[in-house]
């Protein structure tokens, strides 16, 4: 499917041709500006009969979008562990409203609880949904290998900080993306009011119209439970490891 977004030229039957202002891929409402008119034209993607500008029609509900980009980005990070940048990690948890997931990457040493932030290395589906795209120079709609160049242009240092080996990160990512592409996604969060940290990652879907996740459990991350034995609790709204007092100091790995 070719990509709809913010400066997509499109045909539309009674208005002719026109370019995308804004556009929202959650509900499949767009909004276009024609000719010279000076205000936008609300118009559905699933009913108004609107064209690409070379004639293909946009079939929203037969090919809905994704609704977020992780399944996208774990494919980039799995071919950028290919190529030996296997200190790179992904990290996704859900916004307070759970409507929305955040994602990060971050690299270097592995540490969940104190991720390095880098401009561009970060988002959430809230805004991918109205333009999306990474905020690296990609295209929506780039492949896995445009989007590894697009992010190799845009911060060189940051990639270079996830050369080197983390096997056992690396072929635990693989099998999550083995079990979970094209149509899911892990989130490394839950809602502590459900009880204690479930036996396996959350699964969630990146668009809509897929059944709920029913395949193999996908085991936490290395090194992740090793987190609850240090006194550490994950606040489910913020997505931040906190500290708390405990006597326990078993192993849970």
């Amino acid at each position: 499917m070719k990509p709809v977004a913010p400066g997509t030229v499109i045909f539309h039957h009674h208005r002719g041709y026109g370019v995308i202002v804004t556009v929202n891929l959650l509900t499949g409402w767009i909004a276009a500006r024609f000719g010279s008119e000076a205000r936008t034209l609300d118009l559905n993607l699933s009913s108004d009969e609107i064209q690409h500008a070379d004639g293909d029609p946009i079939l929203f509900r037969r090919a809905p979008p994704d609704r977020m980009p992780q399944a996208r980005l774990m494919a980039m990070v799995r071919e950028l562990h290919c190529a030996g940048y296997q200190r790179l990690y992904l990290y996704n948890w859900p916004k307070p409203s759970g409507m929305h997931w955040r994602w990060q990457l971050f690299s270097g040493p592995r540490n969940w609880m104190q991720r390095p932030w880098r401009e561009g290395w970060y988002g959430s589906g809230a805004d991918y949904n109205f333009n999306p795209v990474m905020c690296w120079g990609d295209a929506p709609g780039a492949s896995t290998a445009d989007l590894v160049e697009a992010l190799t242009r845009f911060d060189p240092q940051g990639l270079a900080q996830a050369r080197g080996r983390d096997e056992d990160h690396t072929e635990w990512f693989a099998h999550a993306c083995d079990l979970l592409l094209p149509d899911y996604t892990f989130s490394l969060s839950w809602n502590r009011d459900d009880g204690p940290v479930p036996e396996g990652v959350p699964i969630i879907a990146v668009r809509s119209g897929i059944r709920p996740y029913d395949g193999s459990l996908l085991a936490w991350p290395p090194g992740w439970a090793r987190l609850w034995n240090h006194g550490n609790i994950l606040d489910a709204r913020s997505g931040e490891v906190k500290r708390f007092k405990t006597s326990s100091d078993a192993s849970l790995d």
